[in-house]
């Protein structure tokens, strides 16, 4: 990730979300950015110039936001309509005969085109669970990577796999599973080429087994082992849908919590992606073993698959970050609208008082960041990485809104002013500065229908 030279200073913010429970945004504020990182805060004048300034009237500056579960390869499958009123497993088996079909520039512009749409969103960081890989494709991660660095993406892959086919009583066919020696060399392979563990690093690797119905408990735990050994996060979905429910209790004569726990899956190097279907006594477990929540509720709304019990798990200290997940099954990347679903489908089971509008900030910024074990983004505090998102309250859809962050979250999403990562400025005027967009969109589309068969 290449940084801005020289210093960078935001100035006259009409308001800098610090989103703290006594100050959750300063007035008039400035920020310095020196050498990718943030140097300094503060309300007022700036003490100092810069090599460049951004004047921030009448804008709000936010940590940029940190997406914690995604499927980027799904954007050639949106909206795709034998899938679009289907529950989750017969959306995975009508759907997977098509993602065979992947090939390398597939990968790549789908890795570009999610993370364009993300970014407009306000978002910096994102990770992404690939899990499909077919003998034509085993560089999709590295693809995915290259696609990153490209646009200018803060990203924290993780290394997917699917093990347990049809065959051997598991949900995805043969063609799009791996054996347990090929996802783990492989696995090892991408930590040791890519993952860095420094503050404000651009690539940062973890490992995904998919989920209870698609992988061995023994690649489970070899997988957690190998993690393990090189200091990597681990990720998988849990407890998503009843089906998986029932599939677990047939299957391993267990609940999903009692099924990772048992294969050491429940420590504090863990996130757990959906958490839809958990009961009161097993988010305490969470909160003892220290694991972690990506909740992704349009996903969750989009295949009915349940309210995820996050205000409980937010009071009992479950650390949530939120999730756009697969783009076929939201149809979308766009982190604004994920906060707002995420505030009022909440607001549906538990009132208008169980979850503010700072909640589910902190849930999109800091929350993604406790996900993916990352204490270098998610807020605007010397020291930290310089990955910041600006929004214009100037903007029609904001106007006679009486609350900056209240204005982000309550009205019509907008996108992004200007979007700073590691201290370099990749969005300028609402405009993506590092990738031709209307070329990209034209060979997405072009793979797409390659892919699904469908005309626009």
């Amino acid at each position: 990730m290449s940084k801005a030279k020289g210093d960078l200073l935001i100035k006259n913010a009409e308001a800098l979300a610090l989103l703290e429970p006594e100050r959750p945004y300063l007035r008039g504020a400035y920020l310095l950015i020196r050498g990718g990182f943030i140097a300094e805060v503060g309300a007022g004048a700036p003490p100092r110039t810069a090599d460049e300034v951004i004047d921030a009237a009448g804008k709000l500056v936010l940590p940029g936001f940190v997406n914690a579960h995604h499927h980027l390869y799904q954007t050639l499958t949106r909206a795709y309509p034998p899938v679009m009123d289907a529950p989750l497993f017969d959306w995975l088996k009508r759907l997977y005969p098509l993602w065979a079909k992947l090939d390398e520039e597939a990968v790549y512009l789908s890795a570009l085109v999610g993370m364009a749409e993300l970014m407009l969103s306000g978002c910096t960081t994102t990770t992404d669970h690939h899990y499909l890989f077919t003998p034509g494709l085993k560089r999709a991660i590295d693809l995915q990577i290259e696609a990153a660095r490209e646009i200018g993406m803060r990203f924290q892959p993780c290394r997917g796999s699917m093990s347990l086919g049809e065959s051997e009583g598991g949900l995805p066919p043969e063609s799009v599973v791996q054996t347990e020696e090929e996802i783990l060399a492989d696995s090892e392979r991408l930590i040791e080429r890519y993952h860095d563990p420094s503050p404000g690093a651009a690539v940062r690797i973890s490992l995904a087994p998919c989920s209870p119905f698609s992988v061995t408990p023994e690649l489970m735990r070899e997988t957690a082992a190998l993690g393990r050994r090189y200091g990597v996060r681990l990720n998988t979905h849990l407890a998503e849908t009843r089906d998986e429910e029932a599939f677990c209790l047939e299957r391993f004569g267990r609940r999903p919590l009692d099924y990772l726990e048992e294969l050491g899956w429940l420590a504090p190097d863990v996130w757990i992606t959906h958490a839809v279907h958990l009961r009161k006594r097993e988010i305490a477990r969470l909160v003892e073993a220290g694991v972690a929540i990506a909740h992704c509720p349009s996903s969750n709304m989009r295949l009915g698959s349940g309210i995820a019990p996050i205000v409980a798990a937010l009071w009992a200290g479950v650390p949530v970050g939120l999730g756009v997940d697969g783009s076929a099954s939201n149809d979308s990347s766009n982190m604004l609208l994920e906060i707002r679903q995420a505030l009022y489908l909440q607001r549906v089971v538990h009132g208008p008082s169980a979850l503010g509008v700072q909640d589910v900030l902190q849930m999109a910024t800091s929350g993604g960041a406790n996900c993916l074990g990352r204490e270098d983004v998610g807020k605007l505090e010397p020291g930290m990485a310089a990955d910041i998102a600006i929004f214009d309250l100037e903007e029609l859809n904001y106007s006679g809104a009486g609350d900056p962050l209240g204005a982000l979250v309550l009205c019509a999403p907008t996108t992004v002013e200007t979007l700073i990562i590691g201290g370099r400025v990749v969005i300028k005027g609402h405009e993506i500065q590092t990738v031709d967009l209307e070329k990209l969109k034209l060979r997405h589309r072009g793979k797409a229908r390659a892919i699904t068969g469908l005309e626009p």
